[in-house]
Protein backbone atom coordinates (compact mmCIF):
# COMPACT_ATOMS: atom_id res chain seq x y z
CA UNK A 1 0.00 0.00 0.00
CA UNK A 2 2.83 2.39 0.88
CA UNK A 3 4.61 1.55 -2.37
CA UNK A 4 1.46 2.32 -4.32
CA UNK A 5 1.11 5.70 -2.62
CA UNK A 6 4.77 6.46 -3.29
CA UNK A 7 4.32 5.67 -6.98
CA UNK A 8 1.21 7.86 -7.11
CA UNK A 9 3.10 10.75 -5.52
CA UNK A 10 5.95 10.35 -7.99
CA UNK A 11 3.51 10.26 -10.92
CA UNK A 12 1.81 13.40 -9.63
CA UNK A 13 5.14 15.16 -9.16
CA UNK A 14 6.29 14.26 -12.66
CA UNK A 15 2.96 15.41 -14.04
CA UNK A 16 3.23 18.81 -12.37
CA UNK A 17 6.85 19.11 -13.51
CA UNK A 18 5.85 18.34 -17.10
CA UNK A 19 3.05 20.92 -16.94
CA UNK A 20 5.45 23.52 -15.50
CA UNK A 21 8.03 22.87 -18.24
CA UNK A 22 5.33 23.04 -20.91
CA UNK A 23 4.01 26.31 -19.51
CA UNK A 24 7.50 27.78 -19.35
CA UNK A 25 8.21 26.72 -22.91
CA UNK A 26 4.96 28.27 -24.15
CA UNK A 27 5.76 31.48 -22.29
CA UNK A 28 9.23 31.71 -23.85
CA UNK A 29 7.74 30.98 -27.28
CA UNK A 30 5.08 33.65 -26.81
CA UNK A 31 7.70 36.23 -25.80
CA UNK A 32 9.87 35.30 -28.77
CA UNK A 33 6.97 35.59 -31.21
CA UNK A 34 5.94 38.90 -29.68
CA UNK A 35 9.46 40.27 -30.10
CA UNK A 36 9.64 39.09 -33.73
CA UNK A 37 6.25 40.53 -34.68
CA UNK A 38 6.96 43.79 -32.83
CA UNK A 39 10.19 44.25 -34.78
CA UNK A 40 9.24 42.94 -38.20
CA UNK A 41 5.53 43.65 -38.74
CA UNK A 42 6.18 47.25 -39.67
CA UNK A 43 8.65 46.21 -42.37
CA UNK A 44 6.24 43.86 -44.12
CA UNK A 45 4.99 45.26 -47.40
CA UNK A 46 4.54 44.30 -51.02
CA UNK A 47 7.82 46.03 -51.85
CA UNK A 48 9.63 43.93 -49.26
CA UNK A 49 8.35 40.75 -50.93
CA UNK A 50 8.95 41.83 -54.53
CA UNK A 51 12.29 43.64 -54.23
CA UNK A 52 15.71 42.13 -54.89
CA UNK A 53 18.41 42.04 -52.18
CA UNK A 54 20.35 45.23 -51.55
CA UNK A 55 23.19 46.46 -49.38
CA UNK A 56 20.81 49.14 -48.13
CA UNK A 57 18.41 47.60 -45.57
CA UNK A 58 15.51 49.90 -46.43
CA UNK A 59 15.67 48.77 -50.09
CA UNK A 60 16.35 45.06 -49.52
CA UNK A 61 13.69 42.47 -50.34
CA UNK A 62 13.19 38.71 -50.24
CA UNK A 63 12.13 38.03 -53.84
CA UNK A 64 15.15 35.92 -54.82
CA UNK A 65 15.15 34.01 -51.51
CA UNK A 66 11.42 33.35 -51.81
CA UNK A 67 11.74 32.16 -55.41
CA UNK A 68 14.69 29.95 -54.50
CA UNK A 69 12.87 28.45 -51.53
CA UNK A 70 9.78 27.62 -53.59
CA UNK A 71 11.92 26.08 -56.35
CA UNK A 72 13.89 23.95 -53.89
CA UNK A 73 10.75 22.80 -52.07
CA UNK A 74 8.95 21.81 -55.28
CA UNK A 75 11.90 19.72 -56.46
CA UNK A 76 12.31 18.24 -52.99
CA UNK A 77 8.68 17.09 -53.01
CA UNK A 78 9.05 15.62 -56.51
CA UNK A 79 12.05 13.55 -55.41
CA UNK A 80 11.13 12.62 -51.85
CA UNK A 81 7.38 12.03 -51.83
CA UNK A 82 7.09 9.15 -54.36
CA UNK A 83 10.19 7.36 -53.07
CA UNK A 84 9.23 7.76 -49.41
CA UNK A 85 5.62 6.63 -49.86
CA UNK A 86 6.61 3.69 -52.08
CA UNK A 87 9.25 2.60 -49.58
CA UNK A 88 6.78 2.78 -46.70
CA UNK A 89 4.21 0.75 -48.64
CA UNK A 90 6.75 -1.90 -49.59
CA UNK A 91 8.20 -2.29 -46.10
CA UNK A 92 4.80 -2.49 -44.44
CA UNK A 93 2.82 -4.53 -46.97
CA UNK A 94 5.34 -6.57 -48.94
CA UNK A 95 8.47 -6.76 -46.76
CA UNK A 96 9.22 -9.95 -44.88
CA UNK A 97 9.68 -9.87 -41.10
CA UNK A 98 13.24 -11.16 -40.98
CA UNK A 99 16.46 -9.97 -39.36
CA UNK A 100 17.44 -7.81 -42.34
CA UNK A 101 14.04 -6.07 -42.26
CA UNK A 102 14.44 -5.32 -38.55
CA UNK A 103 17.92 -3.86 -39.10
CA UNK A 104 16.54 -1.75 -41.97
CA UNK A 105 13.69 -0.46 -39.82
CA UNK A 106 16.07 0.53 -37.02
CA UNK A 107 18.37 2.34 -39.47
CA UNK A 108 15.50 4.25 -41.06
CA UNK A 109 14.23 5.32 -37.64
CA UNK A 110 17.75 6.40 -36.64
CA UNK A 111 18.23 8.36 -39.87
CA UNK A 112 15.25 10.52 -38.95
CA UNK A 113 17.25 11.79 -35.97
CA UNK A 114 20.57 12.43 -37.72
CA UNK A 115 21.65 16.12 -37.55
CA UNK A 116 20.89 18.00 -40.73
CA UNK A 117 24.51 19.12 -41.12
CA UNK A 118 25.45 15.47 -41.81
CA UNK A 119 23.04 15.42 -44.74
CA UNK A 120 24.63 18.65 -45.95
CA UNK A 121 28.08 17.03 -45.96
CA UNK A 122 26.64 13.97 -47.74
CA UNK A 123 24.98 16.18 -50.34
CA UNK A 124 28.20 18.13 -50.83
CA UNK A 125 30.20 14.97 -51.56
CA UNK A 126 27.62 13.14 -53.68
CA UNK A 127 25.62 15.78 -55.56
CA UNK A 128 27.94 18.80 -55.66
CA UNK A 129 31.30 17.11 -56.21
CA UNK A 130 30.71 13.56 -57.46
CA UNK A 131 27.69 14.31 -59.67
CA UNK A 132 29.13 17.77 -60.48
CA UNK A 133 25.85 19.59 -59.99
CA UNK A 134 27.59 22.51 -58.29
CA UNK A 135 25.80 24.76 -55.83
CA UNK A 136 22.58 24.51 -57.79
CA UNK A 137 18.91 24.23 -56.90
CA UNK A 138 18.98 20.57 -57.95
CA UNK A 139 21.80 19.75 -55.52
CA UNK A 140 19.99 21.51 -52.68
CA UNK A 141 16.70 19.76 -53.45
CA UNK A 142 18.31 16.31 -53.57
CA UNK A 143 20.04 16.98 -50.26
CA UNK A 144 16.79 18.02 -48.58
CA UNK A 145 15.06 15.01 -50.14
CA UNK A 146 17.54 12.76 -48.35
CA UNK A 147 16.90 14.71 -45.15
CA UNK A 148 13.12 14.24 -45.10
CA UNK A 149 13.01 10.78 -46.70
CA UNK A 150 13.25 8.86 -43.38
CA UNK A 151 10.49 11.02 -41.90
CA UNK A 152 8.21 10.25 -44.84
CA UNK A 153 8.95 6.52 -44.69
CA UNK A 154 8.29 6.30 -40.95
CA UNK A 155 5.07 8.37 -41.10
CA UNK A 156 3.78 6.38 -44.09
CA UNK A 157 4.41 3.09 -42.33
CA UNK A 158 2.70 4.27 -39.16
CA UNK A 159 -0.33 5.47 -41.12
CA UNK A 160 -0.61 2.19 -43.02
CA UNK A 161 -0.09 0.17 -39.84
CA UNK A 162 -3.01 1.98 -38.22
CA UNK A 163 -5.45 0.63 -40.85
CA UNK A 164 -7.38 -2.29 -39.28
CA UNK A 165 -6.45 -5.75 -40.54
CA UNK A 166 -10.14 -6.47 -41.12
CA UNK A 167 -10.16 -3.94 -44.00
CA UNK A 168 -7.51 -5.95 -45.84
CA UNK A 169 -9.12 -9.27 -45.09
CA UNK A 170 -12.52 -8.09 -46.32
CA UNK A 171 -11.05 -6.82 -49.59
CA UNK A 172 -9.06 -10.00 -50.18
CA UNK A 173 -12.14 -12.09 -49.40
CA UNK A 174 -14.00 -10.24 -52.17
CA UNK A 175 -11.38 -11.41 -54.68
CA UNK A 176 -9.18 -8.31 -54.88
CA UNK A 177 -5.44 -8.72 -55.37
CA UNK A 178 -2.96 -7.45 -52.82
CA UNK A 179 -2.16 -4.36 -54.87
CA UNK A 180 -5.85 -3.64 -55.48
CA UNK A 181 -6.40 -3.91 -51.73
CA UNK A 182 -3.54 -1.53 -51.02
CA UNK A 183 -4.62 1.00 -53.66
CA UNK A 184 -8.38 0.96 -53.05
CA UNK A 185 -8.61 0.18 -49.34
CA UNK A 186 -5.39 0.70 -47.40
CA UNK A 187 -4.11 3.94 -48.94
CA UNK A 188 -7.48 5.78 -48.79
CA UNK A 189 -7.85 4.78 -45.15
CA UNK A 190 -4.30 5.88 -44.36
CA UNK A 191 -4.39 9.04 -46.47
CA UNK A 192 -4.86 11.39 -43.52
CA UNK A 193 -1.81 10.11 -41.69
CA UNK A 194 0.30 9.98 -44.86
CA UNK A 195 -0.51 13.54 -45.94
CA UNK A 196 0.14 14.80 -42.42
CA UNK A 197 3.58 13.18 -42.45
CA UNK A 198 4.35 14.67 -45.86
CA UNK A 199 3.37 18.18 -44.81
CA UNK A 200 5.34 17.96 -41.57
CA UNK A 201 8.38 16.69 -43.49
CA UNK A 202 8.29 19.56 -45.98
CA UNK A 203 7.73 21.99 -43.10
CA UNK A 204 10.96 20.76 -41.58
CA UNK A 205 12.78 21.15 -44.88
CA UNK A 206 11.57 24.74 -45.28
CA UNK A 207 13.35 25.82 -42.11
CA UNK A 208 16.67 24.09 -42.79
CA UNK A 209 19.74 26.26 -43.19
CA UNK A 210 22.84 24.21 -42.34
CA UNK A 211 22.66 21.58 -45.13
CA UNK A 212 21.98 24.21 -47.80
CA UNK A 213 24.89 26.35 -46.62
CA UNK A 214 27.16 23.31 -46.80
CA UNK A 215 25.88 22.48 -50.29
CA UNK A 216 26.66 26.02 -51.39
CA UNK A 217 23.53 28.15 -51.15
CA UNK A 218 24.56 31.78 -51.59
CA UNK A 219 23.81 34.51 -49.08
CA UNK A 220 23.42 37.12 -51.83
CA UNK A 221 21.71 36.32 -55.14
CA UNK A 222 20.74 39.37 -57.24
CA UNK A 223 18.70 37.35 -59.75
CA UNK A 224 15.74 34.97 -59.78
CA UNK A 225 16.77 31.38 -60.64
CA UNK A 226 15.34 30.20 -63.94
CA UNK A 227 16.38 26.55 -63.98
CA UNK A 228 17.32 23.66 -61.68
CA UNK A 229 21.05 24.16 -62.32
CA UNK A 230 21.07 27.85 -61.35
CA UNK A 231 22.62 29.13 -58.15
CA UNK A 232 20.16 29.98 -55.41
CA UNK A 233 19.44 31.20 -51.94
CA UNK A 234 16.51 30.45 -49.63
CA UNK A 235 14.70 32.39 -46.95
CA UNK A 236 16.45 30.80 -43.92
CA UNK A 237 19.86 31.55 -45.47
CA UNK A 238 18.77 35.12 -46.20
CA UNK A 239 17.66 35.49 -42.58
CA UNK A 240 21.01 34.11 -41.41
CA UNK A 241 22.81 36.64 -43.60
CA UNK A 242 20.78 39.59 -42.32
CA UNK A 243 21.14 38.57 -38.67
CA UNK A 244 24.94 38.55 -39.05
CA UNK A 245 24.95 42.17 -40.33
CA UNK A 246 25.74 44.93 -37.81
CA UNK A 247 23.10 47.38 -39.10
CA UNK A 248 19.85 47.50 -37.13
CA UNK A 249 17.86 47.74 -40.37
CA UNK A 250 18.94 44.27 -41.43
CA UNK A 251 17.83 42.86 -38.06
CA UNK A 252 14.39 44.34 -38.76
CA UNK A 253 14.44 42.77 -42.22
CA UNK A 254 15.33 39.42 -40.66
CA UNK A 255 12.37 39.67 -38.27
CA UNK A 256 10.03 40.43 -41.19
CA UNK A 257 11.45 37.48 -43.15
CA UNK A 258 10.91 35.21 -40.12
CA UNK A 259 7.26 36.25 -40.08
CA UNK A 260 6.97 35.24 -43.76
CA UNK A 261 8.67 31.91 -43.04
CA UNK A 262 6.37 31.25 -40.07
CA UNK A 263 3.38 32.06 -42.26
CA UNK A 264 4.49 29.42 -44.78
CA UNK A 265 4.90 26.87 -41.99
CA UNK A 266 1.53 27.64 -40.38
CA UNK A 267 -0.24 27.49 -43.75
CA UNK A 268 1.29 24.10 -44.55
CA UNK A 269 0.30 22.70 -41.15
CA UNK A 270 -3.18 24.14 -41.55
CA UNK A 271 -3.53 22.45 -44.94
CA UNK A 272 -2.42 19.16 -43.39
CA UNK A 273 -5.01 19.42 -40.61
CA UNK A 274 -7.77 20.37 -43.08
CA UNK A 275 -7.01 17.53 -45.52
CA UNK A 276 -6.76 14.98 -42.73
CA UNK A 277 -10.09 16.08 -41.24
CA UNK A 278 -11.80 16.17 -44.64
CA UNK A 279 -10.53 12.74 -45.66
CA UNK A 280 -11.36 11.12 -42.32
CA UNK A 281 -14.84 12.53 -42.58
CA UNK A 282 -15.20 11.15 -46.09
CA UNK A 283 -13.93 7.70 -45.12
CA UNK A 284 -16.20 7.62 -42.07
CA UNK A 285 -19.26 8.25 -44.18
Amino acid sequence: MNKQRTHQRKDTAFRYLALACTGLGLLVLALLLYDIFARGSGRLSWDFITHLPSRFPEKAGILTALAGMVSVMVLTMIFAFPVGIATGIYLEEYGTRNRFARILEINIANLAGVPSIIYGILGLEIFVRFCRLGNSILAGALTLALLILPVIVVSTREAIRAVPRSFREGSLAMGATQWQTIWNVVLPSAFGGIITGLILAISRAIGETAPLIVVGALVYVPFIPEGPLDQFTVLPVQIFNWISRPQAGFATNAAAAIIVLLTFTFVLNGIAVYLRHKWYKKVKH
